[in-house]
């Protein structure tokens, strides 16, 4: 796809966050390793997991509420037999019960259940706002509420290896799911079907906004390609990331475009054929923004319009 000029550090990029860090300790970092101020992550990964990060530089910020909406993939160990109060391994624990008796044939056809669209009650460990406070807050002042149950989606599920004859069992999976998907709660669910407590052992994200780890960075290579002057080749153009289908129009449509007028379907190839969203590109290639499609009206409509530089 030909791309039009962009300033410099503009685009998305790929960061593979360590342990230990928070989602806004990355940024704070990249933000210093690129000297930006428009920058910002497409979906926060807990301090302990590890995994794909997507940065927004520059113009790309305005995509993130549509890159987060993505579905994110990430490879999780659950722990059987053991419950604590932050779902994971690294909070209190609160039960043990000796899960030993669990076969393969069960733990299988369990995690596979939950598959399709379910309905989870977010944690109490998550960033997740009640009174305007994060509940993550909350938890650490020792105060739990209520939360209403909410519907996530798990696209796929994909068994590892399953270690059973223990107290404490394990098993390994690749889930594909929906924003706003906890796999430490998807994990102690697990376990409630069995019968036990559970716990999210290890987590991995592997995908996000279609970006995979051989796709990613860690912030010392993004450092040394800074200072190399290299690193622009790996910023990812933000509209290339998006789903949404993709119209090309000329000097008139472009026009339209950039003063935030409805562009007539016969300005454009091809006409759109369906209602949402829309990417809209010059004839010669340059990103002029996002429009909705108005199908009884023939038009489209502006939401997000770019001005590629000439």
């Amino acid at each position: 796809m030909t791309q039009a000029k962009t300033h410099s550090f503009e685009g998305v990029l790929a960061v593979w966050k360590p342990t230990g860090w928070t989602s806004h300790d990355v940024v704070a970092k990249a933000r210093r390793i690129l000297g930006v101020k428009r920058i910002g992550h497409t979906g926060t990964l807990d301090p302990a997991v590890t995994g794909v990060l997507p940065i927004c530089i520059g113009r790309a910020t305005r995509m993130v509420e549509y890159l987060q909406e993505l579905p994110k993939t990430y490879e999780a160990t659950i722990r059987f037999g053991i419950a604590t109060d932050t779902e994971d391994l690294t909070g209190e624990v609160l039960e043990t019960q000796d899960a030993g008796g669990l076969s393969e044939a069960e733990i299988r056809e369990a995690i596979l259940s939950f598959v399709g669209d379910i309905m989870q009650v977010p944690p109490m460990v998550s960033a997740l706002k009640v009174d305007g406070k994060r509940l993550y807050e909350l938890a650490r002042e020792g105060v739990t509420v209520d939360r209403p149950a909410r519907p996530v989606t798990i696209h796929d599920i994909r068994l590892g290896d399953i270690k059973t004859g223990v107290p404490q069992p394990e098993a390994s999976f690749s889930v594909r799911c929906s924003k706003g998907t906890y796999i430490r709660t998807l994990c102690v669910d697990i376990g409630r079907k069995l019968g036990v407590p559970a716990a999210m052992a290890v987590l991995k994200r592997t995908e996000s906004a279609g970006l995979a780890p051989d796709d990613s960075l860690t912030l010392e290579e993004m450092s040394r390609l800074r200072e190399s002057g290299q690193l622009g080749s790996r910023l990812i153009p933000a509209d290339g990331l998006l789903p949404f289908p993709r119209a090309t129009g000329g000097v008139e449509a472009a026009a339209n475009a950039r003063q935030g007028k409805a562009i007539p379907y016969e300005l454009l190839s091809p006409a759109p054929d369906r209602d949402g969203l829309w990417r809209l590109y010059r004839d010669d290639g340059a990103f002029l923004g996002l429009f909705e499609a108005d199908m009884p009206g023939r038009r489209l409509k502006a939401v997000k319009v770019f001005h590629p530089e000439e």
